[in-house]
């Protein structure tokens, strides 16, 4: 009440009139349409807060070649219900680092035929390009997504269109390698796979899919893809926040995972100020064990 009647007074020394009856009726006038306007502007801020506040929940799914990082992916996605809506409705959206690769120089791309390029190196993917892709993402832009061919092992000129969604999981072998990349996750899997059957899997699918023969495989494997996990993939399985052994065969652990993810979606992502500071994810700090951006 003191509150209002100092309004009143402050509004009645604005308008000052010279009649004491039109006084009284200008001074309520006046306190109307300032409480009017105060009720509008705390409308449009609390609008323009949830407008800002809401962000995707991005989920970054690391692993070994040929782990299951995609098939946990597409198993989240078809329990969540989202594997048969239009891509215009879905709450859910993946992405994957292997469409991320660099173009490559006519001399890496004739390395690369013969199965003498390292692609499991952190310098043959496009960070810059995954950057800007997962900002657009924070944003709540519609983004384009580059298509990758391994059969020529070039990047084709046609382009995925990803809609705006609650729910991003981002899935590669090195997505948890770069710290400004990695802080981006407010979630983060590790699909832990043992190397026999990641072995066993990458000959099947690099015969079949991509037109190698087992010579190529096994030498590439041997000569890039075993070091390289574990200089490179293996050590960033200490930055995730679950660690599902056995892959898309974990159903309880993906199970856990998934009712997360609906806690989040149906409570509203405009409730949840979690890592965001006016509209925009802040880096996570490193806890003392995380002493530098790389892993190693």
């Amino acid at each position: 009440m003191k509150k209002l009647a100092h309004r009143v007074g402050v509004e009645c020394r604005r308008s000052a009139p010279a009649e004491p009856n039109q006084n009284l009726s200008d001074c309520m006038y006046a306190l109307t349409a300032s409480m009017a306007g105060d009720s509008e502007t705390r409308l449009d801020n609390q609008a323009e807060k949830e407008h800002v506040t809401r962000q995707p929940f991005l989920i970054g799914v690391a692993g070994g070649t040929a782990s299951g990082k995609s098939s946990v992916c597409g198993k989240i996605m078809e329990l969540l219900g989202q594997n048969k809506i239009d891509h215009h409705q879905r709450q859910v959206a993946i992405f994957s680092q292997d469409s991320f690769y660099k173009v490559l120089t006519p001399e890496q791309k004739a390395k690369a035929l013969k199965g003498q390029f390292n692609f499991d190196h952190p310098d043959a993917f496009d960070n810059e390009l995954i950057m800007k892709t997962m900002w657009d993402i924070v944003e709540g832009k519609t983004v384009h997504i580059p298509v990758y061919d391994f059969v020529t092992h070039s990047r084709k000129e046609e382009t995925v269109t990803v809609y705006p969604a609650d729910v991003v999981l981002f899935e590669g072998i090195l997505m948890f390698y770069s710290q400004e990349i990695r802080d981006l996750f407010q979630m983060k899997l590790f699909v832990d796979t043992d190397a026999d059957t990641r072995l066993s899997r990458r000959v099947l699918r690099d015969i079949n899919e991509r037109g190698r023969d087992l010579e190529q495989v096994l030498s590439q494997y041997i000569t890039f893809v075993k070091p390289a996990f574990e200089e490179f993939c293996l050590p960033t399985k200490k930055y995730a926040d679950v660690i599902i052994p056995r892959g898309a065969d974990n159903s309880v652990a993906i199970n856990l995972i998934v009712q997360h993810i609906q806690d989040i979606v149906n409570g509203g992502l405009t409730k949840r100020l979690n890592g965001c500071v006016n509209g925009y994810i802040t880096p996570r700090k490193r806890q003392p064990s995380e002493s530098s951006s790389r892993p190693h």
